[in-house]
């Protein structure tokens, strides 16, 4: 139990004294930018996702 609660003693040195946290702009700056990127990602899949399944169907029609 006692290498536990050091750990979690360690884990919160570590975060308080050597992380080098970002400037509040730069996390929005980071956060607008993820967003974007994840909303241009599904966009894209969602594209391919519906293009697939159009050629699939007209196969199965095709061939049924």
């Amino acid at each position: 139990m006692a290498g536990i609660v050091n750990y979690i003693k360690e884990s919160f040195g570590e975060l308080k004294n050597n992380v080098t946290w970002p400037t509040w702009a730069e996390a929005q700056s980071l956060t607008v930018l993820v967003a974007l990127f994840s909303i241009i990602f599904s966009l894209a899949i969602w594209g391919v996702d519906t293009v697939f399944s159009k050629v699939i169907a007209a196969y199965f029609q095709w061939i049924g």
